[in-house]
């Protein structure tokens, strides 16, 4: 039997980052979702018939310790601000290393650091050079009654699958760019392999700087 996908709870959260003011959010948890994982929607704002959305996988590195290896705890605390701003959902989803896993993840940059870069690594390791699906994603938005959106994303391939899944994406928004001397190459990477929006300049930085 299919279980149709539903709200499990909503519970107000306030979030902070850093030093920035606090945020007043909703948390919402599901039942039902298609990969049996535990992600979850953040309201913020006043979402509109046309909210500002962000899919963000988790990323323990960088959303908890602030690993400067990624982008992810930056475009976190931005997501968050932005959002809460026009009126929307943050949607936080549990792929971690690009649906990986943390361990692999961490394979991963111990191949990094011997110089692949990092669909590279994640190839060397038998692993898919990105495994995320954004079914669930689709599914919790259409339990929230979302049927359009702007989408807070660099990344062509969230927009792409959100489509397939009947969610209509009428603005993929970008991103700010967090790039510093540890993460360039993992920028420049994902600008290149994968068609992200970085507006990059590269000229700055050493080709060596660490993935």
């Amino acid at each position: 039997m299919t279980t149709v996908p539903q709200v499990r709870t909503r519970v107000r959260i306030p979030l902070r980052f850093g030093d920035g003011p606090p945020v007043d959010a909703e948390a919402v948890t599901f039942a039902g979702l298609s990969d049996g994982l535990e992600h979850l929607a953040f309201v913020l704002g006043e979402p509109g018939p046309v909210p500002l959305v962000r899919l963000h996988s988790e990323c323990l590195t960088g959303d908890v310790f602030s690993s400067a290896r990624c982008d992810c705890g930056p475009q976190l605390a931005e997501a968050v601000a932005r959002i809460s701003q026009a009126g929307g959902y943050l949607l936080y989803l549990r792929q971690e290393g690009r649906g990986i896993g943390l361990y692999n993840k961490l394979d991963a940059y111990a191949l990094q650091d011997s110089g692949l870069d990092t669909y590279a690594a994640n190839s060397a390791l038998g692993l898919p050079e990105d495994a995320r699906d954004y079914t669930a994603a689709a599914q919790m938005l259409t339990v929230l009654g979302v049927q359009q959106l702007d989408l807070l994303s660099n990344n062509p391939d969230k927009a792409a699958q959100l489509a397939r899944h009947g969610i209509a994406v009428r603005e993929r928004v970008r991103t700010g760019v967090f790039a510093n001397e540890n993460n360039v190459r993992y920028l420049r990477a994902k600008a290149e392999q994968t068609g992200h929006t970085l507006a990059l300049t590269f000229d700055d930085w050493p080709a060596s700087s660490a993935v």
